[in-house]
């Protein structure tokens, strides 16, 4: 398993080594070559002791947010270190100066590819996760297998549940369910299996009690499920209150000094992609007009911030007279008319042009909202923009929802898109704003660029 995130980390280091030399010698044309990278290869293990001193190796037990936070320390750690290293050896290093800059940029997003890649391929092949025993066949139990299950990167595998309910016995998704939770310490004391995970939030606290140290402190580690599911875990820090146990957690994106900084991202990175995708603009206007009648853009009404009206600006991709033809398509199809009110799309629209469908499959109609973005009606990431009709479904989330922008992307765009149903939307939307940080953001933002070019559960 580690050599396989190895080969990857490794593979990343050395391509951002490659692209940082590159681009210095677009830059410069004297003195780069490729004798003088190959010079620097033996500075590659500085890179994964970094990442092996802030545990990644193997990783399995962090979110992606806080995997991209240790990269990004590890990447500035491990340059600083060679540059600090060639400076006390006197050697010259000075031409090579912006090509460690690049290489220092590159490496952060190209560590959270390849990671992703080799965690997948880890996955695919079953050589991913640790196995651990489940205390509790319950509701809440099975939740957690279905979990572990469904995202088989979370690195946790089900290999047993145990409870005391003789009628709980059997099998649940293909995991053993036996009677008995004092099996556990039996099954810790093989050194098989090293993790076990108190899934028993309805048992009183001696009881858990119990459990926790005639059983589950026989294992290495050990996860206690609390009755708070639901509620945003991603930062959520233990804090001693003087021998009680506290969960804090601080809603950062409420904080007016990290809106600010978000708000300063926000416009840097619109401007710098609006100046890099001009180009792609210009095409996409002109195959709009070529394919049918009307307008280049779109104007359409979301709510903002503070419940203020904004318009949302995008590529046209239906036809001009969409409205009588949506008007017309509920009037006579029951089907179309049940899936709209649920979810306010069509998945076979028939609105929508030729272009357009590419356009939506790619994403690249929400390329215009770069400007709502630089407006500061929208910020890059964000809750999913919503219409004044779909405010009675969030019911007592809204508050929360109109605290905050509504982005062009989020947790919404890279977990399943117009797959996703309307409860899940709202859910991410909430665990969005609960969890915020720079980190989730920055994790969001290089994950859009993977589901977008796969055209995930666009249309």
């Amino acid at each position: 398993m580690i050599g396989g995130l190895l080969i990857g980390d490794l593979f990343a280091v050395m391509t951002s080594f490659g692209s940082g030399f590159f681009l210095e010698n677009l830059i410069d044309m004297q003195g780069i070559n490729f004798k003088s990278f190959v010079t620097y290869w033996p500075y590659l293990p500085a890179f994964i002791v970094m990442l092996s001193l802030l545990n990644l190796y193997p990783g399995i037990t962090l979110s992606a947010p806080e995997k991209l936070r240790r990269f990004t320390i590890a990447s500035f750690l491990a340059h600083a270190g060679i540059i600090l290293s060639l400076y006390i050896s006197a050697k010259r290093f000075d031409q090579y100066q912006v090509a460690f800059l690049f290489s220092c940029v590159f490496s952060i997003p190209l560590f959270f590819y390849c990671r992703t890649v080799s965690e997948s391929l880890l996955v695919r092949h079953k050589m991913w996760g640790i196995p651990a025993v489940i205390f509790g066949a319950g509701e809440t139990g099975k939740l957690v297998v279905d979990r572990l299950l469904d995202n088989l990167k979370l690195g946790y595998i089900p290999v047993l549940l145990l409870d005391d309910n003789p009628l709980l016995a059997g099998e649940y998704r293909g995991v053993p369910i036996i009677t008995g939770i004092n099996l556990g310490s039996r099954i810790a004391s093989s050194g098989e299996v090293q993790t076990a995970i108190i899934a028993m939030p309805e048992v009183d606290h001696r009881r858990l009690g119990e459990i926790i140290v005639q059983q589950a402190m026989e294992f290495r580690r050990y996860v206690i499920i609390p009755d708070i599911i639901g509620i945003s875990s991603l930062w959520m820090t233990v804090q001693d209150l003087d021998g009680i146990l506290g969960l804090l957690t601080d809603q950062e994106l409420l904080e007016p000094r990290n809106m600010a900084i978000k708000r300063l991202m926000d416009i840097v990175l619109s401007i710098i992609g609006m100046i890099l995708l001009l180009p792609i603009f210009i095409i996409i206007a002109i195959l709009i007009k070529l394919d049918s009648p009307g307008p280049v853009f779109y104007r359409h009404h979301r709510l903002g911030k503070d419940s203020k009206p904004i318009e949302i600006l995008k590529f046209r991709s239906m036809y001009n007279n969409s409205s009588q033809m949506l008007e017309r398509l509920l009037q006579d199809s029951p089907e179309a008319r049940t899936e709209w009110q649920s979810n306010f799309k069509l998945k076979n629209d028939p609105r929508i042009t030729r272009i357009g469908a590419f356009l939506r499959r790619t994403s690249l109609d929400e390329l215009p909202q770069l400007w709502n973005v630089l407006k500061g009606d929208l910020s890059l990431i964000g809750p999913r923009p919503i219409i004044n009709n779909e405010v009675i479904k969030y019911g007592d989330n809204y508050w929360l929802f109109s605290k905050v922008k509504p982005g062009l992307s989020g947790l919404w765009q890279i977990s399943g898109r117009s797959e996703t149903d309307y409860e899940q939307r709202i859910a991410l939307d909430v665990y969005y704003i609960q969890s915020w940080s720079l980190w989730l953001d920055l994790y969001i933002l290089l994950k859009t660029i993977i589901v977008v070019l796969k055209g995930d559960g666009a249309y």
